[in-house]
């Protein structure tokens, strides 16, 4: 490589860390707890247990909607979900109406066989709001859009780091800490090292945290796409207005077109996740991957007939497997304290970083300032 292109490389490397350093530092400081955010939810608030009476048997789900319903007079039930550790709990998401906005939701916990209140979960927790700062900084997609943006900017840091790491490995050995020359160069060798050995993690969430950050644009896809062929016999038919079918042969309906699943969530008709004619049931797989999948079953509001029932698209999945690699929820405890390892030394890297560019610059300033001087004594 020519000293030309090395610079241009360096430039590269220089401008797209500087550019997106300050919110990767606000990445990595608030993806330390939320890799731990189970585990923190357990100690931050109380867990309530769903207790099962003897040879008791689940309560139907149309009897729990109205009981949650109670709870929350005005407003109206559009989502029904499991809990994933305990599946004796139902959680009911609750709005004025079907298309409003997510912060208008509140949320009714039941157990599944007393139909006893067991919690009203709040949206506003410490970890809730940690997380709305990760992911939007509190500015709705705009947010997601620019921190997907910076994830852009970091790969292309991590890839002109690792051009210009191979170039200066060929005169040194691999991994090496100049441990006896001056302190900017010390740390240049550990930003250099570090960077390397966390190369392969970084990359992996760079790039999961840009698919992440798309998440709201792959929705729109799905509902311009898959969605709206799904639906496209009832384009034409108003918005059914009566009373809707039961949601337990909705239930029963989707589960007997997807028998070796699970039900994840069950979306009510004028929802985001459906139409305004149908359930979106959403059955979930049985194994470590595919429990991270998600499979749509359509069915009549108004008949309570299943109307269709696909795979999602690869941008749909690509999602759902990004989500739980961004946070190392696929391997337990041990992949998660290797995660936060990995997070902890990309903040010492990022901080080393913009070390060694004041250094830099202030190197540079000092020795502009004597060029000016023995120019001014050579007067």
């Amino acid at each position: 490589m020519d000293i030309k292109t090395a610079k241009r490389w360096f430039s590269w490397h220089k401008w797209s860390s500087l550019i997106c350093t300050l919110f990767l530092l606000m990445l990595c400081v608030t993806g330390l707890p939320l890799i731990f955010h189970e585990e923190l939810d357990k100690v931050l608030k109380k867990q309530v247990v769903a207790d099962v009476p003897p040879d008791a048997r689940p309560l139907s789900l149309d009897s729990l909607a109205v009981a949650a319903s109670a709870q929350y007079p005005g407003n109206h039930v559009r989502y029904v979900f499991w809990d994933e550790e305990d599946r004796n709990k139902v959680i009911f998401d609750l709005a004025p109406a079907p298309d409003a906005p997510p912060e208008q939701s509140k949320y009714a916990m039941l157990n599944r066989y007393t139909g006893s209140l067991l919690d009203k979960p709040a949206t506003d927790g410490v970890m809730a709001v940690i997380l709305k700062v990760h992911t939007n900084m509190f500015l709705g997609i705009g947010g997601k859009l620019f921190l997907g943006l910076m994830g852009i900017l970091f790969v292309v840091a991590i890839l002109s780091g690792i051009v210009l790491y191979g170039r200066i490995m060929k005169k040194y050995d691999f991994g090496m800490v100049r441990k006896y020359k001056s302190k900017r160069l010390q740390w240049l060798d550990t930003h250099n090292l570090l960077g390397i050995v966390t190369l392969a993690w970084a990359s992996v969430v760079g790039l999961t945290g840009i698919i992440n950050g798309m998440s709201d644009v792959v929705l729109w896809m799905w509902q311009q796409g898959q969605l709206k062929e799904m639906v496209a016999p009832y384009a034409q038919q108003p918005p059914y207005q009566g009373q809707l079918a039961s949601l337990d042969s909705a239930l029963v309906v989707a589960q007997a077109a997807a028998p070796d699943m699970e039900p994840r969530i069950i979306t009510y008709p004028g929802t985001m996740f459906s139409s305004k004619h149908h359930y979106a049931v959403f059955m979930k797989g049985n194994t470590a991957l595919t429990a991270r999948l998600l499979t749509p079953a359509l069915v009549d509001a108004q008949t309570g007939q299943l109307t269709d029932h696909r795979k999602m698209p690869w941008y749909v999945n690509t999602l759902f497997l990004s989500e739980p690699l961004h946070f190392g929820d696929y391997g337990g405890m041990p992949l998660k304290i290797i995660w936060a390892l990995f997070d902890f030394a990309t903040i010492v890297i990022l901080v080393t970083g913009l070390y060694l560019w004041f250094e830099r610059r202030n190197a540079s300033r000092l020795q502009w300032s004597r060029l000016e001087k023995i120019a001014a004594e050579n007067e």
